[in-house]
């Protein structure tokens, strides 16, 4: 059962061809995401990820590992602090901020970090349901 305070981690790391295949998926073609040439023009100067990519990562630990199968994603705030890179090692943190026992529900929250600088990328909320772990 899931505990105010309790936190879990989850390191990750897209390449490009996972970009790519974002891309195509949402029909987000924007080149900033998929051209290293019109990237290296903006002021990144190399392709960054789709945000949403990396807030992505966000459903496959809520589902899968924490608090785990049968969880139901109910909502997310997320605010875009840095961009994220291909080919990087961040780290997801998810902390409980607020459990419902009597309807099932945590509130969440969610970041993302890059390990290396230390800078968080991605800020946000979650609110999830799970009748056998909440």
């Amino acid at each position: 059962m899931l505990e105010i305070g309790q936190t879990y981690a989850h390191d990750f790391t897209f390449s490009q061809d996972e970009v790519n295949r974002f891309a195509e998926v949402t029909g987000d073609k924007n080149p900033v995401h998929t051209d290293a040439e019109f990237a290296a023009k903006t002021l990144f100067k190399v392709p960054i990820m789709h945000g949403m990519l990396g807030a992505a990562l966000f459903s496959k630990v809520f589902g899968v590992l924490f608090p785990g199968e049968g969880t139901i994603y109910l909502s997310q705030t997320l605010n875009f602090l840095r961009p994220m890179f291909v080919d990087t090692n961040y780290e997801a943190i998810f902390t409980v901020k607020d459990v419902m026992k009597d309807k099932h529900r945590a509130i969440i929250e969610t970041a993302i970090k890059d390990k290396t600088t230390g800078k968080i990328c991605t800020t946000g909320e979650a609110t999830v349901m799970n009748t056998e772990k909440i």
